[in-house]
Formats: structure tokens, C-alpha cells, sequence
């Protein structure tokens, strides 16, 4: 990958890593499932009034609104609003990258290098390091969430890859719009209409700025340019670079939340980061 390429999957995974405290702080002040749907909504609404559909086959787009914003933020956001901690999940969520993997080998027929899964190797043997300090007392049923959420972002990842060179702002756009009416069905269901009325007779500021950071700054931009990176590499090289999104993550919730990080979260989010070296940069010089 060019560095002005890896320099913008590091900024994503900045953004993504914050995007867990926010997911944290928004389903405490809205619900879990009414917040997915806010955010997608923002994310599509006005613009699908003015962006034309990606020039691709509709149920790439529809498969990838229903797996990416529907099951993956409708499982992580209940995820975190039933215990899982902030840092955790943004840590636990990266299993995608051995999903998305997995299915770009049967999908796709993309094989990855030998770099690519000692890479893997390396990042997941970081992440058990971390999990270990922060699985205990932790009740199963918010663990089981968070990895189907990654299965899904694996689902998702691929979907992205066999749409082609699609613009990708058009892509989540119009991918959210299908995303929507399901997310609001599931809310209005499992929540309650109460949820809704609430939201509109008292708005708060801090809310509504919380939305705005998932809908434009995670959604759009954030997606909307890993898309861009995933049409134009390999799932397996792009896939890795949200290993490092634990680390962020872990720092955001230590910042904001009050999450603490041990000497061992340490010492695996470095191996993360050799990982990610070795998987990126080894295949980046081979090239």
C-alpha cells in the first residue's frame, strides 16, 4: 500500500477507536437500538436526495446496509448497552479481520500470504494478551453479541469487495437507507415508541453532537474511506489495519471513561502493532 494510504487507515482507526466511547455514552442517553437508527438515518437522509446510487448491483448494496448497519450495530450497540465495557468490545470486534479472511479465501478465492497470517498470528496472540485482564467476571451473552457483530463486518467487508470500484460515500449512503426501516422496525419492537417521543420532546445538545460524530465523522467518512481502501487493495491487507482500533479504543475509554489499561493491555497492544507490521508492511515490500 502507498503510505498516503496506510496514514488514512491509521486516521479510521483513530476515529473508530473514539467511536466506541461515543457508542457507549449514546446508547446510555438514547437506547441501543434507537441509536443505530439515528445514526443511520443522519448518515443517508438528506443525501440520498442528491448523491445517484453506486454503479454496482443493488443487492451489494442492500447486503452491505443490511450487514454492516443493521446486524453489526444493532448487535454491538446491545452488546455495550447490556455490560460490555468500551475498550473490550473495540478490542473483541477485530476477530472480523480473521472472518473477513476466511470468507474472502472461500468468496473471493483470495489467498492470504504468508506475512498476512503470521501477521494475524502475531496481532491475535496481542489480543488475548489484552482480553485476558478485562474477560473476567464478564457475563457470556454481551461477548456472543459482539462477535456476531464481527461476523457481520466480515460479511460486510467482502460485500464491499465484489460491489467493485463503487464511489464509496455513495455506497454508505445508500447502503444506510436500507439499513434504516429494519433498525427503526427492531427499535419501535424491542423499545417502544416511547423511545421515539422521548428523543423529540427534549433534545439535548450533547446528544445530538454524539449522533453527529457516529452519522458524518465514523459513517461517512470513516466508512466511506475504508470502502475506498477496500476496492482498491486486498481484503486481507486493508482487513488488518482494525487491529490497531483495540488500541485506540482502550485509550479513549481510559481518557473518557475511566477504563483502566494494565501493563499486560500494554504489552499486547504492542504486539498488535508488530502484527499489523509484519502483515502490512512485509507484503507492502514484496509487492
Amino acid at each position: 500500500m502507498p503510505v498516503r494510504h496506510v496514514l488514512l487507515a491509521l486516521v479510521i482507526v483513530a476515529i473508530w477507536g473514539f467511536n466506541f466511547v461515543v457508542i457507549k455514552m449514546s446508547v446510555a442517553a438514547i437506547s441501543p437500538f434507537w441509536a443505530a437508527t439515528l445514526r443511520f438515518f443522519l448518515a443517508c437522509v438528506p443525501f440520498v436526495l442528491f448523491i445517484p446510487p453506486p454503479r454496482t448491483k443493488w443487492y451489494y448494496v442492500a447486503g452491505f446496509g443490511l450487514f454492516f448497519a443493521f446486524a453489526l450495530y444493532g448487535f454491538l450497540n446491545l452488546s455495550v448497552a447490556v455490560g460490555m465495557p468500551a475498550g473490550l468490545a473495540s478490542l473483541v470486534l477485530q476477530v472480523q479481520a480473521i472472518f473477513t479472511m476466511i470468507i474472502a479465501y472461500f468468496v473471493l478465492g483470495e489467498r492470504p500470504g504468508r506475512a498476512q497470517i503470521v501477521g494475524a498470528a502475531i496481532a491475535f496472540d496481542g489480543i488475548g494478551f489484552i482480553a485476558l485482564d478485562r474477560l473476567d467476571g464478564l457475563s457470556l451473552f454481551p461477548m456472543v453479541l459482539t462477535l456476531l457483530a464481527a461476523v457481520a463486518w466480515g460479511i460486510a467487508n467482502v460485500l464491499t469487495k465484489l460491489a467493485g470500484k463503487v464511489d464509496p460515500v455513495a455506497f454508505i449512503v445508500w447502503g444506510s437507507l436500507w439499513a434504516v426501516p429494519p433498525l427503526f422496525v427492531l427499535s419501535y419492537v424491542v423499545e417502544g415508541g416511547d423511545v421515539l417521543i422521548r428523543f423529540i420532546l427534549a433534545p439535548d445538545v450533547a446528544t445530538y453532537a454524539m449522533l453527529a460524530f457516529l452519522s458524518y465523522v465514523a459513517t461517512l467518512f470513516g466508512i466511506g474511506s475504508w470502502t475506498w481502501l477496500l476496492t482498491r487493495h486486498p481484503a486481507s491487507t486493508v482487513a488488518p489495519f482494525t487491529l490497531l482500533v483495540p488500541i485506540t479504543g482502550l485509550l479513549s475509554g481510559w481518557l473518557v471513561l475511566g477504563e483502566t489499561i494494565s501493563g499486560l493491555e500494554i504489552f499486547g497492544g504492542l504486539l498488535v502493532i508488530a502484527g499489523l507490521a509484519v502483515s502490512v508492511f512485509a507484503r507492502s515490500s514484496s509487492a
